[in-house]
């Protein structure tokens, strides 16, 4: 759904209490894993963006299929953080809590900042279910909880039974609408028009799947949680946050693997090829294949194939074949992706390979974010077998990235890999649409001539012709096995074994002359320099425009190209006194500008399957400029340190702490 935006305009003003109005908000809705809470929460940010806020979004669900209902491990939640002014992040402590049982008030209390609002199901608050929680008592009558938060006890199971009680549907089908009753009374809270959401309901349920009466009970559900808001004089204050000043043009709300999914369409299109996907099912990449699959209109095409080897070999031999193999996954995936990498560089046809990255090592937190498959990507395959590198910074930035990466490797015959995470994959903002007369046509290297067609033959920039199979006079052998420079044939000379690699890391590094000088956000010169990639943008820029804003000597440097990198970017690195590299990782980026550029660069290192909050960054930023940095090369987030008296390992370098 796409939505023109073009001034500003007030908040609705109705209703008899008190409005406040807010710069930003954060909720988060939680709840067991079949509740609906991934749809409640997309359905408030659709609503916040067609409302014309800034928004930006959170998933956070568990890796089981289904874990035992009523338990943390179950527990399923989506944090949106709407705004009338520019964001950046989901945001670091939670406004409002919709807790629907037990487990999930555990799993999310902590998050909920001091005086916070906390909505709850007290009909779900049974002795069953607080067992189920590891509740020793009900925390519904702890003073504690009470004083701290605005804690307000609906019974949304029975009131949602109550507004459906006529539809003639069963318990089990009711149950699954106690979702929208959650989703109408934050509407109403927030002064949200539940509208969008009907619409949306209509049009899946009614004339998609052809149930109107699931559409009917759900928007009855829907309409009672808001009603009860408006009736119950439960709450004392309604909040207004009013849309957001910003640049006029059409938007829609879109999603990371989305945004790569349209990014790469649109690369078929510049270039004239057709796009051939290839991917294994994999979190949380596997929503990459199915935005693919739902764009066959425009000429894609999807292969779901057997295996992680399998998909990438299909997408070699598509490219092979002349047109754009991509293939998609997740760090396990990667990992088995990586002898048939090689082959892409030495046969040196395009390939695209999307890695969305997840907590490892093996299967480790399939549906929690991490960075810590930037070296794997770099070195992670046999021999010196060279790739592009590149990292969007944002959900929407998805879409520029993927076009960059298609445009990379056809126009420069070489495997490129798009690293993104979970955290990107998942999250949303509002996405300003292109023009598609803006976007730059691709342009490649075809093989045209047979009287001057040579297979390894190569321009200035080192790129040989890419030589379509079936055309008369371009008949051409490739393989893994290495090749003679110019003719292509099989080759064990020591001498061309060195020239080749050599002219294979040449050509990857010639790739730097189109990426443009990287320039600080800030001074270009000055205290500390905050040193990012990926998903880590947007809590980066948050803490240090904050840190600026106090006077602090901070500039900030995010890196888009991680291989090659920008030409400038050893000189810019030295310009200032200290580097700080947050990464969600143990210090990857930080080891690479370590060695590569000789700067003494310490990390803040989080490997929790989380992204960083700004209060971490910004805690890092104080204990640099103040000098309690220490000895050691990275600090681990403060509040997450262990104590060495517990057998455990304590990475912190605070001299006193």
């Amino acid at each position: 759904m796409a939505v023109d935006i073009q001034t500003p305009s007030g908040a609705d003003g109705g209703g008899a209490e008190p409005r406040t109005r807010l710069r930003s908000a954060v909720i988060r809705f939680a709840g067991d894993s079949g509740d609906g809470m991934q749809l409640a929460g997309t359905q408030f940010t659709d609503t916040s963006a067609l409302h014309g806020n800034d928004v930006a979004t959170l998933p956070d669900y568990p890796a089981e299929i289904r874990a035992p209902a009523g338990t943390v491990a179950g527990v399923s939640g989506f944090q949106i953080n709407f705004a009338s002014e520019d964001i950046h992040t989901p945001g670091d402590k939670v406004n409002v809590l919709i807790a629907m049982n037990p487990a999930a008030l555990k799993a999310h209390l902590a998050d909920v900042e001091h005086g916070g609002i906390v909505v709850v199901n007290e009909d779900e608050f049974t002795k069953t279910n607080l067992k189920k929680a590891k509740y020793d008592a009900n925390p519904l009558e702890d003073e504690g909880l009470i004083n701290k938060y605005q804690l307000f006890k609906v019974p949304i199971t029975r009131l949602n039974e109550e507004a459906l009680a006529e539809t003639g549907m069963g318990a089990k089908d009711v149950g699954r609408c106690k979702n929208m009753y959650a989703l109408g009374l934050v509407y109403w809270l927030y002064g949200r028009s539940p509208q969008p959401t009907i619409d949306t309901l209509n049009a899946y349920f009614g004339r998609k799947k052809g149930k109107p009466e699931v559409a009917e009970a759900n928007i009855k559900a829907l309409k009672a949680g808001y009603y009860f808001g408006e009736t119950a004089e439960m709450f004392s204050v309604r909040y207004d946050v009013d849309p957001a000043e910003i640049m006029p043009g059409r938007y829609r709300k879109v999603v990371g693997n989305e945004a790569l999914a349209m990014g790469l369409v649109a690369a078929a299109k510049l270039s004239g090829k057709q796009l051939i996907y290839c991917s294994y099912p994999i979190t949380p990449a596997s929503t990459v294949l199915h935005a693919m699959a739902n764009l066959r209109q425009y000429g894609v095409k999807t292969f779901q194939a057997e295996d992680e080897i399998a998909a990438v070999c299909a997408a070699i031999g598509a490219s092979f074949a002349g047109q754009i193999g991509v293939t998609g996954t997740s760090g396990p995936g990667l990992a088995l992706k990586a002898e048939a990498m090689g082959l892409a560089v030495m046969t040196e046809l395009p390939l695209v390979v999307i890695n969305v990255q997840r907590g490892g090592p093996s299967t480790g937190l399939p549906t929690k974010t991490e960075q810590s498959d930037l070296l794997q990507a770099m070195y992670g395959r046999n021999g010196d077998c060279p790739c592009v590198v590149l990292a969007p910074k944002s959900p929407a930035n998805c879409f520029e990235t993927a076009i960059e990466a298609a445009t990379l490797a056809m126009e420069h015959m070489v495997p490129v890999v798009i690293l993104t995470d979970g955290y990107l994959a998942n999250g949303s903002e509002p996405w300003l649409i292109p023009d598609a007369s803006s976007l730059d046509p691709i342009s490649i290297n075809h093989a045209t001539d047979p009287s001057a067609f040579a297979t390894y033959g190569r321009d200035d920039q080192l790129v040989r012709p890419w030589a379509i199979p079936g055309t008369p006079g371009l008949e051409h052998r490739i393989g893994g096995l290495e090749k003679q420079n110019i003719t292509g044939n099989v080759n064990y000379d020591p001498e061309n074994h060195q020239l080749m690699t050599m002219l294979r890391q040449r050509k990857v590094d010639l790739v730097a002359e189109r990426i443009p000088p990287i320039e600080p956000h800030g001074s270009a010169s000055g205290e500390v320099l905050v040193v990012g990639w990926g998903g880590t943008y947007g809590s980066i820029q948050t803490a240090v425009e904050r840190a600026r804003a106090a006077g602090k000597s901070v500039s900030q440097l995010h890196l888009r190209h991680i291989n090659p990198m920008p030409r400038n970017l050893g000189d810019t690195l030295r310009k200032f006194k200290q580097v700080l590299v947050p990464e969600l990782n143990a210090g990857q980026l930080r080891s690479l500008l370590r060695s590569k550029y000789l700067v003494d660069a310490r990390g803040l290192n989080k490997v929790q399957g989380k992204p960083f909050l700004v209060d971490e960054i910004e805690q890092a930023i104080d204990l640099m400029l103040d000098g309690r940095w220490g000895d050691a090369e990275y600090l681990m987030p403060r509040e997450h340190q262990v104590d060495p008296a517990n057998q455990a390992y304590n990475f912190s370098s605070i001299d006193g702490d």
